[in-house]
C-alpha cells in the first residue's frame, strides 16, 4: 500500500468568516468556509479523490491564494491567478469552469448557467454541482443567484454572500492592480 498525499491546509481570516485554504502540489485545491454545513462532505471527497490527508502548514501558493484574498477583501484585485485543481466529474469540472467566466461585479442565475455550460435542461445537477465547489471565492459561486434576483444557497451563509456581492458592486468600478 502506498502513503498517503499530503494537501497542506492553513486557516485564513476574512472580514466575513474563517476559510480554509488547501494546497496539492502547487495548486489551490480548497477554499472553504468554515462554517459551512457541507464541509465534511467536501473534505471527504477532496481527500478520496486525491487519496490524501489534511497537513496542517503553508506553502508557496497558500501564502499566494492568501494575498489575493488579501486584494480582493481591500477591493483591489478583481480577477484571481492562482493556480486551480478542480476534483470532480468532467460535468462538474465543465460547470466550475461555466462559473469562471462570470466577470467579478456581476450575477448570473442557475438557468443562464445552465444555458452557458450547454445544459438548459439541467439546473438541479447544476445547482448541486454549485453547492459542492470546493474552491470558493476564486470559483465565483457566490455570483449565482435566483432567477428572480433572489439570494439563494451558499456555503457560507447568505449574509456572507450578499457581504460578497455587496464588496463587488462597491469596488466595480476601481482601477484593477
Amino acid at each position: 500500500m502506498r502513503n498517503k498525499n499530503k494537501i497542506i491546509t492553513k486557516q485564513y481570516n476574512s472580514p466575513f468568516g474563517n476559510l480554509l485554504l488547501g494546497a496539492y502540489n502547487e495548486h489551490l485545491c480548497l477554499c472553504d468556509w468554515l462554517i459551512n454545513n457541507r464541509k465534511e462532505n467536501v473534505d471527504l471527497m477532496l481527500k478520496r479523490k486525491l487519496f490524501a490527508d489534511y497537513i496542517e502548514d503553508s506553502s508557496n501558493i497558500i501564502d499566494y491564494a492568501s494575498k489575493q484574498l488579501d486584494e480582493y477583501f481591500l477591493g483591489i484585485r478583481k480577477n484571481f491567478d492562482v493556480p486551480l485543481l478542480l476534483n470532480g466529474t468532467d460535468f462538474q469540472k465543465h460547470i466550475w469552469n461555466c462559473l469562471l467566466l462570470i466577470p467579478y461585479g456581476n450575477m448570473v442565475s442557475y438557468s443562464e448557467i445552465a444555458n452557458i455550460a450547454g445544459k438548459p435542461k439541467s439546473i438541479r445537477a447544476i445547482a448541486n454541482t454549485i453547492a459542492s465547489n470546493a474552491i470558493s471565492i476564486f470559483i465565483p459561486c457566490h455570483r449565482v443567484i435566483g432567477k428572480n434576483n433572489t439570494l439563494t444557497g451558499y456555503r457560507g451563509g447568505l449574509i456572507t454572500k450578499q457581504s460578497l456581492l455587496t464588496l463587488e458592486k462597491q469596488n466595480y468600478y476601481t482601477t484593477l492592480f
